[in-house]
């Protein structure tokens, strides 16, 4: 009977119910409501349910993240070796060459002006920076953290990942994503707030056709000037535009359908994995989390505003002929934004068709958010 008591004594003590403290059941709760929004309210469903069930994972077996050097036998955790592609940058340089390989830049380079929109967008990142120094963080920790403000989650993780802010990427990760998918709840009554009904209204001319010439050196030109200037953005931009070009030549059928498919699903599947095994109890349930949320969604909501401001200030330029509610996709949730731009205008005006529009400051927003990572490294001397 004794030794029958021993076992079940020791079968107990490996169960999670023993290991386990208060914090993992309140994440294992926040991850069955991940869960929920991802399945049942379809909020960005291809990022959220992975992310979700690598928090759910983590909470109940830690051990799952558990690194070499922690590990008594010297093998680590599975989802420890799918994270070290995150921290070596592989999983989201990946993700950006399947994002360009979807990515139609036609609109962007039929209407240039729309870079300039793409800009302001970003002017949310710098807000954020400088709101995170004032809260405490170190220069490292509020550049990653300001980098949500783009609302682009594969470039969060790569510039945490890059400036060794390892222990805050779980919160800046799950708050990058769930902005993005919270986009069209979040912008438009900032879009509504800072526009008049008349602009609301304002129907767009019909792009000009792009050239398949255009279409194929729009990807080169732009890799040599900005990896140029900025050489730190080559992993990010360099795959982005490696994508597309893949996409407009139209002599690489296979690599395009792999990048974009295949490729692209497996890359969020190891990303999404990581990125929820990072959101353990003790590392999510702090201060810094909340401090971490709240400038995300200043940054978003400023990025937001500021598109919005420089949208009515071209519409002045141009005498009526750009809608300000364009502005608003300048952030990098593509193609979410531009959605969002056009059911905004909808509202308004059913016959009002700004989707191809607002694509791109949409695109030319992915650019600059890796531009300003490229530039938070290179201030950093990160190379």
């Amino acid at each position: 009977m004794a030794y029958i008591a021993n076992v079940l004594e020791n079968l107990l003590k490996q169960t999670a119910f023993s290991n386990l403290y208060w914090g993992n059941y309140v994440m294992i709760a926040v991850a069955l409501v991940f869960l929920y929004l991802a399945i049942a309210r379809d909020f960005e469903p291809l990022l959220l349910v992975p992310i979700a069930f690598g928090m759910l994972l983590v909470n109940i077996y830690p051990d799952i993240i558990m690194s070499i050097e922690d590990s008594p036998n010297g093998t680590a955790g599975l989802l420890y070796y799918f994270y070290l592609l995150d921290e070596w940058a592989v999983l989201p340089s990946l993700i950006f060459m399947g994002v360009g390989a979807m990515t139609d830049f036609g609109p962007l380079i039929a209407n240039p002006i729309s870079f300039l929109m793409g800009a302001a967008a970003q002017f949310g990142i710098f807000v954020a920076y400088f709101g995170a120094i004032a809260l405490g963080f170190n220069g490292k920790a509020a550049a990653a953290i300001s980098i949500i403000g783009g609302a682009d989650g594969p470039t969060s993780i790569f510039l945490a990942s890059k400036l060794g802010q390892t222990d805050l990427l779980g919160p800046i990760a799950v708050a990058a994503y769930s902005y993005m998918s919270l986009v069209p709840i979040i912008q438009p009554p900032i879009m509504k707030a800072f526009t008049t009904s008349k602009e609301k209204r304002i129907k767009m001319g019909q792009l000009r056709p792009v050239s398949k010439l255009e279409k194929i050196m729009f990807p080169i030109i732009v890799t040599i000037v900005v990896c140029f200037i900025l050489p730190t953005t080559a992993p990010l931009v360099g795959m982005l535009m490696l994508g597309n070009l893949f996409r407009e030549c139209g002599v690489v059928r296979q690599l395009t359908d792999t990048a974009s498919n295949a490729l692209m699903y497996i890359v969020v599947i190891l990303l999404g994995t990581s990125v929820g095994a990072k959101t353990s109890a003790e590392a999510f349930l702090n201060l810094a989390t909340i401090k971490i949320v709240v400038l995300g969604l200043s940054a978003f909501a400023f990025g937001t505003f500021a598109g919005v401001m420089l949208g009515k200030l071209l519409c002045v330029i141009t005498r009526g002929k750009i809608n300000p509610l364009i502005g608003s996709a300048g952030v990098s949730a593509v193609p979410m934004a531009a959605r969002v731009s056009q059911k905004v205008a909808a509202e308004y005006d059913p016959t009002n068709f700004l989707l191809m529009h607002a694509m791109g400051p949409n695109v030319a927003g992915v650019i600059g958010t890796a531009v300003v990572a490229g530039t938070f490294m290179a201030v950093y001397g990160i190379f």
